[in-house]
């Protein structure tokens, strides 16, 4: 008998073992790879020099301790007097219903949506600040990282925390009463000594969820640099170098080694109950109220931030037309390709919970309910760790550069298994802690009365563990409708998710559609939250009814349905795996251009006998870069309009663009595989409001953005991780030369303080919503923003308008390459340049003239040809002055 229990579990071990060892391990190992590997010198520990003692690296990495360390014992406290309420005070049911909601709610909402409800919530046009009527506190930073993770690890600590108590056997309170203890005795020997491998367990998950985010840091980090935004600017950065991209990555997995030893020296706590019953909790006001005190601060803590999503979508432009309006809402449901990406969301998502579950159960069975020896059993939890501990956006660049070209390159399946992967370990730990808290001798028993292995599990382990198995399902859904990290490199035209649509449109600045679409992936959530949590609370009540007899005779019929449904998962994802459309000939078209630009293409392309066959996808500028540096010909798109210098980078290293097979008569000359479309310029842009209500006087320009009058009103960007920058680094260098530019950019970037930004659109965010006075943007935004009636203006800076350009270049696949790509690239440039230029006013070609109405004061072209080399110089450049 125990030789075949061994053989079944080992059985379940190898199936997970081969799974991971092909979609965790064989990818880590190509960042592994990467890591060592120099452009020049082969395998070496290069890169790992150059990270190791680059600037600020090791003060970033102390940031990161210190605020993932604060935001998780911060999160694990507040998880854990909301679980102590739920399960140790005699408050109403409804009360502690609605602690279990609140504490959830965060994760119902993408985390890309965090840091602006906490701009827009507490920032000086902040809902929460006009209340108040004054800031309550500066949100860049420290303060607004710890605030921003913890209400992003809540859930998960609260879930953690809140399912082991409910297996803990109150009876003991009575003992330790009984005996003598005083009420701190009583409560660290009951409650603290059974939840400390739970407890330690929530502290190592949010702390390592705080490490690896780079969401929150990205939209309100400001100057307090940690690890994770290291790795965004490597990673993806204006000039991405995924080398030292992996050598961060490889350190931020360090920590997990610290990890798996404490949670192993905790495992000799965890406690086992042969049977747990429940009883009528002491009589205690002062307790009852104190706990109801707390409780509520924290979820109307919770509550007040996300109040502003449901109010921003509903105003005309917040915070300046505030008047009712369903147009934001109207603009995104009209959107036609709408119903396809929230179908596809809803597809992913549910095939990754009924997989995921199964995974999760037969990895938590294999360390909780058998006898295999402890080293098996610590492999999974190391599994379970590291995938805890490995960023999001590592996973789908390893994946990225795993599995370009293969089958599952741009398909559902590899997005499920992404999720499975990267979401593995709570839902692990969520089952293991449940299994472990079963009574220890039901295996035992059944055995005696004539069960195996396999039927014990069927019908007396699993119907006791129902209600987690659907609380594993919930959580695997609503991530999997949440997550945008690790999909956005894998995510194709044709397997888009909403997640990232919310991506398209933060490029855009249109936060209002992004608030309408959280709000969406909200009331989504929230209902599959109600329906799984209503099963899970029926079958906890017929768990604590049954007894052995009863649960042999039920057990098999309910585990039957549930493994049905693991099936149907399984073979969706072998259905999915092909991942394709009926839209085959279709031609993709990857692009980093603007709003504007890319209606003026399409309305080329439409006009012209091409609709409906082509479908556009935008990114960001550097997103979309990683994207051709890496995949190459392998890449999705047929055709890409992009920054041109990133577009010649490409192609000398991946030779992945054909030459233009018609004439280009460009006014500078071009390179044979590429035509530019647009010419984007960079100005000074400020919010009229802010600069009268702080009596600040115009700049005229670039130089006096470093005047200390200046000093917390100003945003520019970093280009370490956006071009935006270059165009006004390019100014200061041509009008002052580099020791002036250096002079000034530090007198700029002191002023900046905590707004010297990632992204290109984030100066031009925070102008509109009142965050600063002064930023440094793309030109035509800002014209389009005043013609708009929004207080914005813009002034053409006294160093001149400078200028990068944008090209379209067609993707070489050999005998696979699309043909109607060529054509619709002449199209574009031979039909779409007359609307183009309404919006980008510089002649690009020959017998162009330069639209003079959009005309900047002071259109200039810097010196020295732009490529990627002097981008890395003026970058240096730019490093020194901070």
């Amino acid at each position: 008998m125990q030789r075949r229990k061994n053989k079944e579990i080992k059985l379940i071990f190898t199936v997970l073992a081969v799974f991971f060892l092909a979609f965790l391990a064989v990818p880590m190992v190509q960042v592994i790879v990467k890591s060592l590997t120099q452009d020049t010198a082969g395998i070496g520990l290069e890169n790992y020099r150059e990270v190791l003692t680059s600037k600020g690296f090791m003060q970033a990495v102390g940031n990161s301790f210190l605020v993932a360390g604060c935001s998780a014992l911060v999160t694990t406290l507040l998880a854990f007097v909301l679980a102590y309420t739920v399960h140790y005070t005699n408050l109403g049911r409804r009360y502690k219903d609605l602690i279990a909601k609140a504490a959830v709610l965060p994760m119902l909402l993408p985390t890309i949506t965090y840091g602006f409800a906490i701009i827009y919530s507490f920032g000086k046009q902040g809902l929460l600040t006009r209340l108040f009527g004054r800031q309550l506190f500066d949100i860049y930073g420290f303060n607004g990282l710890l605030l921003g993770y913890v209400i992003y690890t809540l859930p998960i600590s609260f879930m953690l925390i809140n399912n082991t108590m409910g297996y803990i056997d109150k009876r003991f309170m009575i003992v330790s009463r009984l005996m003598g203890d005083s009420p701190f005795q009583t409560f660290k020997i009951t409650i603290l000594r059974p939840l400390l491998g739970t407890l330690a367990a929530s502290f190592i998950q949010t702390f390592f969820l705080c490490f690896t985010d780079f969401g929150i840091p990205a939209s309100i980090g400001g100057q307090f640099e940690v690890v994770a935004s290291v790795l965004y600017e490597e990673m993806l950065g204006s000039v991405p170098d995924f080398g030292n991209g992996a050598v961060v990555a490889i350190i931020m997995l360090i920590p997990s080694i610290v990890s798996i030893t404490v949670l192993n020296i905790l495992e000799k706590y965890n406690v086992r109950y042969n049977k747990i019953s429940p009883i009528e909790l002491k009589k205690s006001k002062k307790r009852d109220i104190t706990c109801a005190v707390a409780s509520a601060a924290i979820m109307v803590g919770i509550l007040s931030i996300f109040a502003v999503i449901f109010v921003v979508p509903f105003t005309e432009e917040w915070p300046y037309r505030t008047s009712f309006t369903l147009e934001h809402f109207q603009t995104v449901f009209e959107d036609s390709s709408l119903y396809g990406v929230y179908t596809n969301s809803l597809m992913v998502a549910i095939v990754t919970a009924l997989v995921g579950t199964l995974m999760a159960y037969g990895a938590a069975l294999v360390t909780a309910r058998s006898s295999v020896s402890q080293r098996l059993k610590g492999t999974i939890d190391s599994i379970a760790l590291v995938t805890n501990t490995i960023p999001g956006m590592v996973i789908g660049l390893a994946y990225l550069f795993c599995f370009s070209g293969t089958s599952l390159q741009n398909t559902f399946a590899i997005l499920i298994i992404c999720n499975m992967v990267h979401f593995f370990s709570t839902p692990y730990l969520m089952m293991k802690n449940s299994l472990s808290k079963m009574n220890a001798s039901w295996e035992t028993t059944a055995m005696l009365m004539g069960d195996n292995w396999t039927k014990t599990i069927i019908r007396v382990v699993t119907p006791n563990a129902v209600s987690t198995l659907l609380e594993v399902f919930s959580y695997y859904f609503v991530n999997a409708m949440v997550t945008i990290s690790a999909l956005i490199f894998l995510a194709g035209t044709r397997t888009m998710v909403i997640t990232t649509k919310i991506k398209e449109l933060q490029y855009f600045n249109k936060f209002n559609e992004i608030f309408v679409l959280s709000l969406l992936i909200l009331f989504t959530n929230a209902a599959g939250k109600f329906i799984f949590q209503k099963l899970a609370d029926r079958s906890q009540k017929k768990e604590n009814k049954v007894d052995m007899k009863k649960i042999r005779k039920m057990g098999l019929k309910r585990v039957a349905s549930f493994a049905m449904a693991g099936v149907v998962g399984v073979s969706a994802l072998g259905l999915t795996a092909c991942g394709s459309s009926s839209s085959e000939d279709q031609v993709i078209i990857y692009s980093n251009a603007d709003e504007e630009a890319i209606e003026s293409m399409e309305h080329a392309l439409d006009d012209n006998g091409f609709e409906g066959q082509y479908t556009i996808q935008t990114f960001g500028t550097s997103e979309l870069g990683g994207k051709l540096l890496a995949e190459g010909t392998d890449i999705e798109a047929d055709m890409v309009t992009m920054s041109t210098f990133y577009v010649d980078s490409a192609q000398e290293q991946n030779s992945m663009f054909k030459d233009l097979e018609f004439d280009v008569n460009t006014i500078d000359e071009f390179p044979s595989y590429c035509a530019p479309i647009t010419a984007q310029e960079g100005t000074i842009i400020v919010n009229t409001e802010m600069m009268e209500e702080n009596n600040l006087p115009t700049p005229t320009s670039l130089k006096d953005l470093a005047n200390p009058e200046y000093k917390g009103f100003i945003s520019v960007t970093d280009i370490a991780s956006s071009s935006t920058a270059w165009l006004l680094i390019q100014a200061l260098i041509s009008e002052y030369g580099e020791d002036g530019a250096k002079e000034v950019l530090t007198g700029i970037y002191d002023n900046a303080g905590d707004h010297i930004e990632d992204s290109g659109s984030a100066p031009l965010t925070k102008v509109r919503a009142g965050e600063v006075a002064i930023g440094f943007g793309l030109r035509q935004q800002a014209v389009a923003d005043k013609a708009d009636g929004l207080p914005i203006d813009y002034i053409d800076p006294a160093e001149g308008n400078f200028s990068l350009t944008e090209s379209v270049a067609v993707v070489d696949k050999g005998d696979d390459t699309n043909a109607k790509a060529m054509e619709m690239a002449q199209c574009i440039i031979e039909n779409g340049r007359e609307e183009l230029q309404s919006y980008y006013p510089l002649a690009l070609y020959e017998g162009e003239e330069t639209d003079a109405e959009n005309l900047s004061a002071n259109p200039k072209v810097f010196p020295e040809p732009l490529t990627v080399d002097l981008l890395e110089q003026h970058q240096a450049l730019s490093e020194e002055c901070k």
